[in-house]
């Protein structure tokens, strides 16, 4: 899918507090967004999670036939922690399976903890290729059992031995903080404000925009300014000697400081600012984010389901991470040399590295205060 320079779309933007503990393997964009239906008791699950099993009772009994591509999907959706990421997760691996009938789907429940059985579990039942697992620390134990394309949902670990059978597909913040960087150097901006928070999110968000920034300016860092409730008189100081903000910031911190700035100041964001609710203050914002919501008309993107529960954009984001993971996985099942392998997917374009890391690149949209 091509860049949008600038997409106009009218989108409902909020961000949800988070109610959900944070674990350092949570795959979801913002890493704190809730897992909750909207509207709903935060208790009830964004999906009707699976019930715990066994890995040895998971994989279908009867025997494939002949020459069909069987693809194993290793979540922990029986995981008090990240049961409802798995079972989001899962309904996206499904609906794709139910559009593009060219693979058996072979689903097996596997927390960190029994995540080895499991992969060993989905090998003996003869599948082609495994999705998941979805913990770094699942990922870890599985990978030196890795023999047949095994798609990672996370990143792979520094501590994990090369193997070029694993590959990962996620949702990382630092490749969108990258994207903006090249995206600001294409439209010739040359000395960025970045605006930054305490939180751990921000904090990551801003170490790969300026790695990024030093690259493409040959070694220049970018002003930086941290966004404290009492720090707007610096904010507008600095912004006075800037041609475009990054916001590393929530949507609501971004907002209020927006609507202090110059209106022809060029405001530059990830996904994390766009949401639904009022975009008032975020309006003539320029962010990138998935395919499935800024371009839902796109062929690649109308051609499967949406979630059949309302999810918030956050939680949605993994019901479409599901969708390509289905699509990747059964274009590794038949490549003998996966390296370069491309999607148009709905997460975003997608590049196979080689680092065996799936890159994303995504569209760019300039925020509108019309509703959808």
């Amino acid at each position: 899918m091509q860049r949008l320079t600038p997409l106009l779309v009218g989108v409902l933007l909020t961000w949800l507090t988070p109610t959900m503990a944070q674990t350092p393997d949570y795959i979801i964009q913002s890493n704190t967004a809730p897992l909750k239906l909207l509207g709903q008791p935060a208790s009830k699950p964004a999906v009707p999670a699976a019930a715990p099993r066994e890995a040895s009772a998971a994989v279908a009994k009867p025997q494939p036939a002949v020459g069909r591509v069987r693809i194993g999907l290793l979540l922990p959706t029986g995981s008090a922690t990240l049961g409802e990421a798995a079972a989001v997760v899962r309904s996206g691996v499904e609906a794709a399976a139910s559009v593009d009938q060219n693979a058996e789907l072979v689903t097996i429940d596997a927390s960190e903890d029994t995540a080895v059985a499991g992969y060993k579990q989905a090998l003996a039942g003869g599948v082609n290729v495994v999705i998941g697992p979805l913990s770094r620390g699942a990922i870890a134990a599985v990978a030196p059992l890795v023999s047949v394309p095994t798609l990672a949902l996370n990143s792979i670990g520094r501590e994990v031995s090369a193997n070029p059978k694993l590959f990962s597909l996620s949702l990382t913040v630092e490749g969108e903080a990258r994207q903006v960087a090249r995206l600001m150097r294409e439209d010739g901006r040359v000395n960025p404000l970045l605006l930054f928070g305490g939180d751990s999110l921000s904090q990551r968000l801003r170490q790969a925009f300026i790695d990024e920034w030093r690259v493409q300016s040959r070694g220049k860092s970018p002003m930086l300014l941290e966004a404290k409730p009492d720090s707007l008189p610096a904010i507008l100081q600095a912004a006075a000697g800037a041609d475009a903000v990054f916001m590393a910031l929530d949507a609501r911190e971004a907002g209020i400081v927006k609507a202090a700035l110059a209106p022809e100041l060029a405001v530059y964001g990830t996904s994390q600012l766009n949401g639904r609710g009022s975009a008032a203050a975020l309006a003539g914002a320029r962010v990138i984010d998935m395919p499935w919501f800024l371009m839902p008309e796109h062929p690649a993107v109308r051609r499967y389901p949406r979630p059949s529960m309302p999810l918030t954009m956050q939680t949605e984001r993994l019901y479409a991470l599901g969708v390509d993971a289905w699509r990747l996985a059964v274009l590794l099942a038949g490549a003998r040399q996966p390296l370069g392998l491309k999607l148009d997917g709905v997460t975003g374009d997608l590049k196979l590295g080689r680092d065996r890391l799936f890159e994303r690149q995504l569209p760019m949209a300039v925020l509108s205060s019309e509703q959808q």
